[in-house]
């Protein structure tokens, strides 16, 4: 459960937590603009126990309506990030466990995946399960939902797409990676579905693929972590595992790498900023970092350290300015690393709180 830790000698709870302080005649040239600064201690922490330290798993995200799951062990917990109330969601029971949480885009309904290979489908609002899909014969360790359809991905190497407005919610299965299939994201306009897997492949499908239309090969460890740009159409990011320690870059609408970059640390989660061109990503072995990065050129911005172990879960606030970390030292950690919207974003095709500590559950 999530709590808020005031008092270190009083009873701990999930999902509380402590709140700290931030750091926090002649043509004339215009002077260069100062960098960006960036509180380098994290304004909220919340304690997370059972959160576990499993690469291959997505325990956290916060949806559209301002609220955080979290898968912890067998059970999953709501944070409303606007009060701080915390609600446990269900208890999968002692045979299964908490594999992946996804929210749909307009925040209401979560997906969980679990450990015995199914997928609840839950309203966040009414705290009321509305089905149970089938599909995988273990477990789920990733989802991914578009406008209208759900992909979930599997250690049993298949990504199966369900359509919720359909009464027999199956649609599809993709097969196209050798192990488990630990990444997954739909472009923004849901044309094109990205998944990462164990086999250190980077695969794009198509709506209407049974196969995939692009295969990338260049990394040299699982591929967990894939982020698709808002500022650009076919931008794609993706990071590598321990024996690849890279970013890199593709335009999917060309079929080509555009840069890599070696970031020294295993990658597990990578985040764009819908507000502006910068991505953050963050890291495990060996010093569990957080590095925001301004693109195309790949400038660091910041380094963020504080978790005791690998960062394995990111997500984004719904404004944009600030993200969750959370690690298998049982806490989750709020940033506050990207500044407001100025202006209205253009994607661009490519040629064609206070300081605390808490507790949450």
């Amino acid at each position: 459960m999530f709590r808020f830790k005031v008092d270190h000698s009083s009873p701990s709870s999930p999902l509380s937590g402590i709140v700290t302080g931030q750091d926090g005649g002649p043509e004339c040239s215009t002077p260069p603009k100062p960098p960006r600064k960036v509180s380098k201690a994290p304004h909220k922490v919340l304690d997370a126990p059972s959160l576990q330290d499993d690469f291959y798993l997505n325990l956290v995200d916060w949806s559209s309506q301002n609220v955080l799951a979290v898968g912890l062990g067998t059970c999953v917990y709501l944070w409303n990030a606007s009060s701080s109330k915390v609600t446990k969601l269900c208890d999968l029971g002692n045979r299964d466990g908490v594999c992946s949480v996804q929210w749909t885009r307009e925040g209401s309904y979560l997906a969980i995946g679990t450990s015995l290979g199914d997928i609840q489908i839950w309203d966040g609002t009414r705290s009321k399960k509305i089905r149970t899909m089938g599909g995988h014969q273990t477990r789920t360790g990733v989802l991914a939902w578009s406008s209208c359809i759900l992909a979930s991905g599997s250690r049993d190497k298949n990504i199966v797409q369900h359509d919720l407005r359909m009464p027999n919610d199956f649609i599809n299965k993709l097969s196209g990676h050798r192990s488990e299939v630990c990444g997954l994201k739909w472009s923004h306009d849901d044309r094109e579905l990205a998944s990462g897997g164990n086999d250190n492949q980077l695969l794009i499908w198509n709506q209407r693929s049974q196969q995939p239309v692009l295969k990338f090969s260049e990394h040299t460890a699982a591929v967990k972590a894939i982020a698709w740009s808002p500022h650009q159409q076919g931008l794609l990011a993706s990071g590598g595992g321990t024996a690849d320690r890279s970013i890199r870059f593709w335009n999917t609408s060309k079929s080509n790498m555009l840069k890599c970059v070696d970031t020294g640390s295993q990658v597990c989660s990578l985040a764009w900023s819908k507000n502006v061109n910068e991505l953050v990503s963050t890291h495990g072995y060996s010093q569990n970092q957080i590095m925001l990065w301004k693109y195309p050129s790949m400038s660091k911005i910041a380094t963020l350290t504080g978790h005791t172990m690998r960062v394995l879960y990111l997500a984004t606030s719904p404004d944009g300015q600030t993200i969750v970390t959370g690690a298998g030292d049982e806490t989750l950690r709020f940033w506050n690393v990207f500044p407001s919207v100025k202006s209205k974003t253009i994607v661009r095709d490519f040629g064609a709180w206070s300081m605390g500590r808490s507790h949450i559950r």
